[in-house]
C-alpha cells in the first residue's frame, strides 16, 4: 500500500499535464492502493487484539526504574536555585543502577524547603507521571 501510494504521489503531479487522465493507469490503481491500506489496518487491528498485557512484568520493570525520578528532582532543584543541580544528579545517576536509597540520600542533602523534600521522598516510579496527563488532555 505504501509503495503504491508513494508511486501515485510521485506520478500524478507529472501526469496532470496530460490532456486526459480519465483512462490513466495511475488513477485506476488508486483503489488498489487504498484497498491494500484497508487490509493492512484490518490485519493490524486483529494483531493488536491478540496482545495481552503482563501487568506483573510492567510493574516490576517500573519499580526497578528509579531513574524516572531524576526529572522531578532536577526540576525542584532548579526551582529553588540549587547550584550544580545537573551535576549533583549526574553523580547519582550516570553509569550506575539508580536505587531508591541513592535518590533519597540526594534529596535529604538538598537545601530546599522540607515540604518539597517530603513530596520528592514520597514519589515512586509508579506514582510519578510528570506532565503526561496535562499533555494528553491537549491532544
Amino acid at each position: 500500500a505504501n509503495a503504491l501510494l508513494r508511486h501515485l504521489s510521485e506520478k500524478l503531479p507529472i501526469s496532470r499535464w496530460q490532456r486526459d487522465l480519465t483512462d490513466s493507469t495511475v488513477l485506476r490503481n488508486m483503489g488498489v492502493a487504498f484497498g491494500y491500506a484497508v487490509l493492512a489496518y484490518s490485519s493490524l487491528s486483529v494483531g493488536l487484539g491478540k496482545l495481552e498485557l503482563n501487568s506483573e512484568a510492567l510493574d516490576g520493570d517500573l519499580d526497578s526504574s528509579w531513574e524516572v525520578l531524576a526529572e522531578p528532582i532536577q526540576t525542584v532543584m532548579r526551582r529553588y536555585g540549587v547550584q550544580g543541580a545537573y551535576e549533583k544528579l549526574k553523580e547519582v545517576t550516570r553509569g550506575k543502577t539508580v536505587t531508591a536509597e541513592a535518590l533519597h540520600a540526594l534529596i535529604g542533602s538538598l537545601e530546599i524547603p522540607q515540604p518539597e523534600k517530603d513530596r520528592l521522598l514520597a514519589m515512586t516510579p509508579a506514582s510519578y507521571t510528570g506532565k503526561a496527563a496535562e499533555l494528553a488532555r491537549r491532544v
